[in-house]
């Protein structure tokens, strides 16, 4: 059975635009799709915070006034019979990314964190740069994809991977692009499932020594 089967055999799924009040859940996927496969992900490298503390970040950063790609009106969420079981973020590359700095510095000025902290948090963050493949500024980008572990299998992420397409192809975007840690294999398999293939990969020992890790895939498709 295929995972939109699957997809048809829970009582109620609804694909819709995240809102404010999905926020704790938004922050929950942030942290969980930045793992991947391994037990730590950036967030809590840079943050270097207990889980609790992260998810408090994160939640801030769903909701501030720049709207990076992190921000809830970003995201989609899946809810089954009425409560949220997965997300995506889906964006133009060239709207979502360039404010990634100014949201997290919005918070950490919220939050009143020192200059020396907010360098200090960069500066553990700064290994993900030897790795990161930039999409065309044109690009639909998709990140971000989560679910809860008791509805992983059931189709769920592909719901949603169609619902950000068909999203990027009404933006009339030419291209899809989505990136996941190497080893991730089961995000890799999905993605593929969804007409993506990997078009670039990118190593740095700086990377494998912060995550476990090698490095990063990006992976891309044409509408």
């Amino acid at each position: 059975m295929g995972p939109r089967n699957l997809v048809t055999q829970m009582t109620s799924l609804t694909i819709r635009n995240a809102s404010l009040r999905d926020t704790r859940f938004i922050a929950w996927a942030i942290l969980t799709a930045g793992r991947g496969h391994l037990d730590k992900g950036w967030f809590d490298i840079a943050l270097a915070l207990p889980e609790r503390e992260c998810l408090g970040f994160l939640e801030q950063l769903a909701q501030t006034n720049v709207k990076s790609w992190w921000h809830f009106s970003r995201f989609l969420i899946a809810d089954v019979d009425g409560e949220p079981a997965a997300a995506l973020c889906a964006f133009t590359a060239g709207e979502g990314y360039s404010s990634s700095e100014a949201a997290i510095a919005e918070v950490a000025h919220g939050l009143s964190w020192s200059e020396s902290e907010q360098s200090a948090m960069w500066n553990r963050a700064a290994y993900m740069f030897t790795c990161v493949i930039d999409a065309p500024e044109e690009a639909w980008a998709v990140e971000n994809v989560a679910t809860l572990p008791e509805y992983r299998g059931r189709g769920l992420a592909t719901a949603l991977l169609d619902r950000a397409l068909a999203d990027g192809r009404a933006a009339d975007a030419k291209e899809a692009h989505i990136s996941c840690l190497i080893g991730n294999d089961a995000a890799r398999r999905a993605y593929e499932d969804a007409g993506f293939t990997v078009a670039e990969e990118r190593r740095h020992p700086d990377f494998e020594s912060a995550t476990g890790s090698p490095g990063l895939w990006r992976l891309a498709r044409t509408f």
